[in-house]
This record gives C-alpha cells, structure tokens and sequence, in this order.
C-alpha cells in the first residue's frame, strides 16, 4: 500500500461511497481506496489494473469525492467539473450510461451527457451554451471544443480529466493531439487532475509523463489481479508443411463445440474479411443460430452495432463475431467465454480480449486461441508464455508531428476570438508543456507558425494557405469565417482509405466498405458484407447500392489495416520455444502437437536459435531460393528483403523476386549464383541502412502516399464539405500535386521530411528493423542447403505463389507441392 493510502483519514472518502458498495455487497480494493486518496489530495495519476477490476470506479468515485470536499455547495448542479476522455464512441455510450447510473444511485446532483460524432445536432447546441457537470467525449470532440471562443469559460470549473484506454490513443497522432488539448485545459486550470486508465501497459512512466507533461503523477497498480485461463483449441491432425493463406473455417465443428458449452462468447477474430467469413461459415453450421449469432466491426453502421450491443448486454446472443471494435472497456457482463480466431500477433492484445470475458471482480477471463495453421499454435504458446508472466509490449508515446501541431496551432488561433487572438510566446508555453513538443527546435516552432500563417516558402503565394493572421500586436487569429468552418469540418487526425457507404437500393444505410473495393466491382458482381451476400446494382456520389443477392458466389471486402505484424515480445518467445525444440523440450501442449512437424525442419534443415541466423538455400525449377528468418515481423521483413536483395545483386548480377511474413523471408533468382556466408553477413550490415533502404525502394511514391494523411491533418487538402465529399483518388491527386511542387520549390520542407520518417517508421519498422540488423551482427549465420521446401519455407513460398497472377490457379499449385513434400517427409 502506498504512502497516500497510509496517511489517509476518514474523512478522505465520503460515506455515500462506502454505503453504495456496501448496498451491493461488494469488496472496496486496496488499489481503489489509493486512488480515492490520491484525488482528494489535488494529484494526477496512471491507474494500471486488470480488466473488470474497477478501474472505472476508482477514477469516477475518486473525481466525486473530490468534488463533494471541496465544494461549497453540493445540493446544486455544477458546471463541467469532469470530463472523461474515451478512443471510441461506443465505450463513450456504455460507459456515459454507468457515469449516469451510479450518479443517480449516489444521489448526486450532476448531470451526465456525451458528445462524440454521433450526438444529435440540437444536443451539441444545446451543449455549447451550457456543459453537463461530467462530459464523457473523444479526443476529436474535445479539441473541436477549443476551437470555439468562449471555450475558456467552458471549462473554468473543470477539476478532474478521466482519459480511458490510454493505451489505446498513447503511440498514435490522437493521442498527441490529446496531449496537446489536455495542456490547453491545464493552462486554463493549473490545478487540474489528470488520470490515466490502462490494462495493458508496460512503459508505465514514460505512460504517465505523457498524460500529464512531465508532472509528478501518481502510479496506481491493481492489487487484486485478474485470472486469465488461455488454452489452445488444438486440431485433430496438423498439417506437416501449414500455410497462412486460409481464414481457419477448417476449425469450424470444434469451434460450434465451444460454443455450445457457453453462455456468451465473443469470437475475435484479426480482420473485417476473416470476420465476415466466419460469420458466415457458423451461420452455415448452425442455420438455427441464425438470430443467436451477430457480426460487430467498425465498417458497419453504429445503428446495427448499437443493436447488437444491447443484444449482448441482455445476453440474448450466443456469439458475436467481432473486430478490433469490441475490444476495448465496454462491460457485457454476460460473456463467459472469448475466442481468438488465429493468432493474437501481441500479448497485449491477448490479454485485452481476454478481458472481455468474466467482467467482474474475481471471475476469471476465459480465451480459447484456435489457430489457422500449425505454426500459429507456437505463436499461442509464446503468447500465453509471456502473459503469465506479465510481460507486455512497450508503446512509445509520438514526438514531434508538425501536422498535428499545425491543426492545434489553427484550432487555438480560432478558439482565441474573445480575447484578440493569442501570443506565440504564450501558446510555445502550452505546447512545450507536453511530453510530444517538449524538446522541439526553436526552427521548428517558427518553421510550423510561418507554414500556418503563409503556407511556407513554396506555397506563400496562395491565398488559400494562410490560414492564421498575425495582428499588429502580434497576436494569433482566423478572421475569414471559411476557413474556420472548413478548419472545424476537418479537425482530428483519423485517416483512413476513403470509405464508400453501401445502402439498399429501397433505403437504409449498411455500412461502409473502401472505395477501392468497389471500384473493382461491376453491376451484378456479389459480395459479402454484414453478414449478408449484396449485389452491387449501382454506384452514385461515392455511395454503392445494393440489393440481396441470389448467387452465391461472391468477393469479400478486404480492407486497409490488415497486415497485422507480431510484436518484438511475442517474436522473442517464439524464438525461445523454437530453441527448446532443437534442443528437444516439447513441453506445451501446443509445442507437442506439432513435435512432428518441428522434428522435419530438424531434419532436414534446423530449426532457428537464439545465437544464429538460420539461412536456408534450395535449388527448383523455378531457380535457386534463399530463406532467411530474423522474426523479426512482416513490416520490418519487407525492408529488410528489399535491403538484403539490393546489397546481394551489387555483389552478383541477380534480379530476386520475393515473398515475406512474420517469420522471415524468401528471395529467389534464376541466375546461378551462390552467395558466401561472408557475402551474407554484409548484406545485414546495419551500416548506411536508411540511405540505402530509400535508394533501393520507390522511396519517393511510399512518401507521396504517406503525405496525403500529413496534408489532410495539416489542413494543406480538404476533403470536402458534407454531401460533397472527395474521392479518395482526388484527394490523393490534391495531395500529390502539393507533394511534387513543394519536392520541387521546398525540399527541405519538414512535412516532407516528416512523411519519409513515417514511411519508415510505420511501414518498415525501422527501428525493430535496426535492432535485427544489431542482432544478426552478434549472431553466426547457419546456412543451411536442405533437399526441398521445409516446413519454415513452405509458408514463404506460398506467400509469393499466391501474389503471382497465372493462367493456374495457385491454390491448386500449393496442392500439388504439399503432395509432393508429404511424400518426401514420409520417405
């Protein structure tokens, strides 16, 4: 117990609290009382805690406590006096209706609201002259609240910041640009509290100096850990030479199984694609399911996902097969049991669905992970490994995006109407006074207050890039009332593929699907989509109508987001299992059942240890193939091919084709050359690595496609008014034509600058990328020269087969090179 729980006195927690848990006969945490403590001390804090544990009403009571000893007056209702940040708008609405609840049931006199995307229009106008006493909003909401002039008196009173799911918004743009909106507010109340909610964080202080600007915070871990039962659903037979082409429907019969003996279940599953399949195939089996089952992802509309909300709140479903869009805090009390269709890729993600299941204190979580092929079982296995022992991911808060800070730098120029505009020197100390613009250049600062008041040294010359004036005091203001409402219409920093709206062609909206998909698509094609089978019978102003379909063959909508790579954690522990393998110890289940499997990559080949790069090289028709396993991830490998291809073509005249996933990578060439394992260990060389990596991509179209989200977010493209919108080829065009004139006239631009670091950043990982290369340059290289294909090659192969467009099909292709490898392996 720490030292705020030790010098707390009675009079630290108002009665009312304890009477309430006590009306419900259930148990106050140590962890709970600290943060209660902490609060009505005045402080911020991080409280890490298991989900289902009461990190919600440790932060929620704590703020109320607070007010009720500080307040003069407490039979009135206050102004805004809390406000509680959430990544998604449907946690925004499960958890506004507990704020809302225990409010009531406490007998306080506050009124609870919330304002995100979805909030009716006369609700916000409503909301802008008067703030309820506790606002549950998003990041977006609340920076478009300080955009507005008279936003300073809105929150003059407030007391206490709730930002939920910390995790969530820390190592994205949102959550920089919450940073930027908490340090306004904080300017605005010195003494205002700020506190952070996580399960799954392992970077806990560099978490908290985040959310607070380097303050002093106060570091609240659950004291009563959650059960967490993870078991693999292990197949009846395990394919020698497995794949990861294939949505793991095969696992359908065991799955149905384990449904059967649950009340409730959430059915996770990677992607919106493999969400749809699965929906589908389980709609298949059990036909008499058919309103027991339910399909939940971002892609459909928010009326048919809060529909199936309340069907799992009331635990009227069997299943409900969804996404990345339940995983986060919303209580469905009801589900007993989660599933993982394929591997989790992260322990924290692991351990965030798991917590879906058993959401109250002291019911265990339940996850059963069913792989969609045999190597996934080790994957499940890692997971699991580095679960139990509590050992989650980093996630390293952003620094320094000039977009974000120019869109803050409009927003405050706007939201400073009532007082004339606002100096530089007093905004640089608000922006500094994060943890994401703590150390940014003076040429920086005045590098973003010239691109935001002239539009840069290459744009200067259009009118419509000086969004901000300088007054003659020299004070920051938007005077022309277009640019305000186009700066409003377009603040936040979500970007994705432009999405197309599917509606029936009678009426009624389904859902969006990317326009590129549909682009695809002709009248009459079918396609999968909310659980339905559509024919696409038009397309019109960036919206696809569509009638049932009768034929059952049919595309499914594959959208952006999807190449989902593991994390260094979890790569570590494959690493250490496969190491136990060659050395014999098979002591998982999931390890034992493909002992055979891992016993034909001994054998023919070896299997990958801690102190080696296992390099294998075979000869085909096709030419000579080199694999090789870093595990390092799919995003870092695709740098990493393209890299080592480069550097090995300069040594021999070689052109390689190539295929990569989370294990490692294949090149392959049809000209005889043999490479030494010297010649290989320069090809890892970390030295010249991002010059050569920028020489030997296209560099320049990888950026390009990058800057179109930096232009949007800061403000240099407009997507359009509403009804209106561009498409994503014209926003795309707009922001290529930026791109080339500012390349051209500016290349020193920090924005361009800023996009290349992203390219590298996000699409290859450099710095997971760098340390495989600091790694392999400790390690030996084996290089093996097995007769065939081995179990760790065959995957990669598959992955190149699949990628090629051929007369044959490649399914068909695979088939046949499996028989032949079976008939080798049982030689």
């Amino acid at each position: 117990m720490s030292e705020a729980v030790e010098h707390a006195h009675t009079g630290h927690l108002d009665p009312r609290i304890e009477a309430w848990f006590a009306e419900r006969d259930w148990h106050i945490f140590d962890f709970q009382r600290e943060a209660w403590a902490a609060q009505a001390a005045g402080q911020s804090g991080l409280i890490h805690a298991p989900t289902g544990t009461g990190k919600t009403l440790a932060a929620w009571f704590g703020a109320v406590n607070a007010w009720w000893q500080s307040a003069a007056d407490t039979t009135t209702t206050p102004g805004l006096t809390v406000l509680w940040i959430t990544p998604l708008r449907a946690l925004a609405a499960d958890t506004t209706g507990h704020l809302e609840r225990s409010a009531a049931e406490l007998g306080l006199p506050w009124s609870v609201e919330r304002r995100t995307g979805d909030t009716k229009s006369h609700v916000k106008q409503r909301q802008r002259k008067k703030l309820p006493s506790a606002l549950v909003t998003t990041p977006e909401s609340l920076n478009l609240l300080l955009s507005y002039a008279d936003h300073e008196k809105m929150f003059a009173n407030i007391q206490t910041v709730v930002v939920d799911e910390w995790h969530e918004l820390l190592s994205t743009k949102r959550g920089v640009a919450l940073e930027l909106g908490l340090s306004r507010l904080r300017a605005i109340n010195p003494k205002l509290a700020t506190w952070g909610l996580s399960a799954t964080l392992a970077n806990l202080d560099e978490a908290g100096s985040a959310l607070t600007g380097g303050r002093a915070i106060t570091r609240i871990r659950g004291a009563v850990p959650a059960t967490t039962e993870i078991e693999a659903l292990l197949p009846e037979t395990v394919d020698r030479f497995p794949w990861a082409g294939h949505m793991g429907t095969q696992m359908v019969a065991p799955v149905i199984a384990a449904l059967e003996a649950a009340r409730t279940t959430l059915l996770f599953t990677n992607t919106r694609s493999q969400a749809e399949l699965w929906h589908q195939a389980l709609i298949r089996a059990r036909p008499d399911w058919l309103d027991k089952i339910a399909l939940h992802h971002g892609s459909l509309d928010r009326e048919l996902r809060d529909t199936v909300e309340a069907m799992i709140a009331d635990g009227r479903l069997t299943c409900v097969v969804a996404t990345s869009s339940l995983d986060l805090g919303v209580d469905f009390s009801p589900v007993d049991q989660v599933i993982q269709i394929g591997s989790p890729k992260g322990v924290a993600r692991l351990l965030q669905r798991a917590g879906r299941s058993g959401h109250r204190p002291g019911v265990p979580s339940r996850i059963l992970c069913v792989p969609t092929h045999a190597f996934e079982l080790v994957e499940i296995a890692a997971a699991r490994q580095k679960a139990l022992a509590g050992e989650l991911e980093a996630r390293p808060p952003l620094t320094g995006a000039l977009d974000v800070l120019a869109q803050h730098v409009v927003t405050r120029a706007l939201g400073s109407a009532a007082t004339g505009g606002v100096s530089p020197e007093d905004l640089y100390d608000e922006i500094v006074d994060t943890h994401a613009y703590r150390d940014i250049t003076p040429e920086a600062w005045q590098w973003t207050l010239d691109f935001v008041t002239r539009g840069g040294a290459a744009l200067s010359a259009y009118p419509e890039f000086r969004r901000v004036d300088i007054g003659a005091d020299g004070k920051l203001s938007v005077g022309d009332k277009r640019i305000a409402r186009r700066h409003r219409m377009t603040m936040g920093t979500i970007t994705s593929d432009a999405a197309m709206s599917v509606r029936w062609v009678k009426g009624g909206r389904i859902g969006t699907v990317e326009e590129r998909f549909i682009a695809q698509l002709k009248p009459g094609d079918v396609f999968l989509f909310s659980g339905r089978l559509l024919e696409l019978t038009r397309v019109r102003d960036l919206t696809a109508y569509v009638k049932a379909a009768t034929r059952k063959n049919r595309q499914v909508p594959r959208w952006g987001g999807g190449r989902m790579a593991i994390t260094g954690t979890l790569a570590d522990a494959i690493r250490d299992l496969l190491e136990a393998a060659r050395d014999g110890r098979y002591d998982t289940p999931e390890l034992a059942a493909i002992q055979n499997i891992l016993e034909l990559q001994k054998n023919w080949s070896a299997l990958p240890a801690a102190d080696q790069l296992l390099v294998e090289h075979v000869t085909s028709r096709e030419g000579r193939h080199w694999f090789f396993y870093p595990f390092a991830g799919r995003l870092a490998h695709e740098g990493l091919s393209a890299l080592v291809a480069w550097r090995l073509a300069r040594m021999h005249k070689a052109t390689f084709r190539f295929s990569v996933n989370d294990y490692g990578f294949e090149l392959v060439t049809r000209s005889k050359v043999d490479f030494t394992v010297d010649e290989l260990r320069a090809a890892f060389s970390p030295d010249n690595l991002v010059d050569d990596l920028l020489t030997c991509l296209n560099a320049s179209e990888l950026a390009k496609h990058a800057f179109r989200d930096i232009a949007r977010i800061a403000g240099l493209v407009f997507s359009g008014y509403p009804g209106a919108n561009k498409s994503a080829r014209q926003v795309q065009a707009s922001s290529g034509l930026v791109y080339d004139v500012l390349a051209r006239y500016d290349a020193d631009n920090r924005l361009l600058t800023q996009a290349r670091d992203e390219v590298l950043a996000r699409e290859l990982e450099i710095d997971r990328l760098r340390a495989a290369l600091s790694r392999i340059g400790d390690q030996s290289i084996r290089l093996a020269e097995p007769p065939r294909l081995t179990p760790l090659g065959f995957p990669l192969w598959v992955e190149r087969v699949a990628s090629q467009v051929t007369n044959e099909s490649w399914k068909d292709r695979v088939a046949r090179m499996t028989v032949q490898l079976e008939k080798a392996a049982d030689r």
